[in-house]
């Protein structure tokens, strides 16, 4: 009985304690190595932001993080006693196979390291990409979120964004404001132009360089349509744009100027009227 105990102390001492302590060290690595690279990867993104732009700094933060993690992961499962060389290689052989199932997703991450190198927007603007539009709350490594005026969070996937047109309305700091007003043939024209001429000056948002232009834009079936173009700062192209078409609005009912609508003419023959 002695000597059963005696062998199973020695195999406990030599087998189980070890084995024993290489997980709670092994533990201890994945632990602290994951508090070490949460800051550190902060550390090193804050760094960048101060002399990268916030959009590249993030976006190079989240692969340090990522690239990091990996190595904790691998010295954690070294110190258990794992051959970590023939885990990276089977790592690599599964990560071609999973690249070329995931194909789609590399496309979205290189078309995202596009988006970030060539600046094409940033966080913050207004664009309109892949058939949607909103503000730039965040460029990711797969896919870039927007937020819709309305307030929708949108996330459009960054191959989407790159094989499609962009076009960016915050890129500049003016714009124009495309209006058109239609008024009755029966209209002074000159009175309506120097109505809308009168509109664009007394509003301060209206820049005057470059010059708004207000000309007869088009003969319509039904109105004689007048473009109003004034230059406004970007932040101010719909408070112009809807306030302006409300005080246009006003004055001309106030001027008597009559705002036509689509009508029809039917003539009905004689011969058909009797039968």
């Amino acid at each position: 009985m002695d000597d059963y105990m005696g062998q199973l102390q020695t195999f406990f001492n030599d087998n189980l304690v070890p084995y024993a302590w290489n997980i709670v060290a092994a533990l201890l690595i994945f632990l602290i190595g994951l508090w070490v690279v949460a800051r550190l990867s902060k550390w090193l993104q804050n760094l960048m932001g101060k002399r990268l732009d916030s959009t590249i700094a993030k976006f190079l933060g989240r692969i340090i993080h990522v690239l990091l993690f990996l190595f904790v992961v691998i010295a954690a499962l070294d110190r258990l006693g794992v051959k970590t060389t023939s885990l990276v290689a089977i790592l690599g052989a599964a990560g071609l196979a999973v690249g070329l199932a995931l194909k789609d997703s590399l496309s979205n991450f290189a078309a995202g390291v596009m988006l970030i190198l060539f600046r094409l927007f940033r966080e913050g603007h207004y664009v309109e990409v892949a058939g949607t539009s909103g503000t730039v709350k965040e460029i990711r490594i797969f896919a870039t979120v927007l937020t819709s005026p309305d307030n929708k969070v949108i996330t459009v996937p960054n191959a989407e964004i790159l094989s499609n047109n962009i076009v960016n309305y915050s890129e500049k700091p003016t714009r124009r404001v495309d209006m058109v007003f239609g008024v009755s043939y029966d209209a002074d024209l000159s009175q309506v132009k120097k109505i809308l001429e009168e509109v664009v000056a007394e509003d301060e948002r209206c820049l005057k360089d470059p010059a708004p232009t207000i000309v007869v834009g088009e003969l319509a079936d039904s109105s004689v349509n007048f473009l109003c173009r004034p230059w406004v700062n970007s932040a101010d192209y719909w408070p112009v744009k809807w306030g302006m078409t409300e005080e246009v609005k006003r004055r001309f009912d106030a001027a008597g100027i009559g705002i036509p609508y689509p009508q029809m003419d039917v003539h009905l023959n004689q011969a058909d009227a009797e039968g």
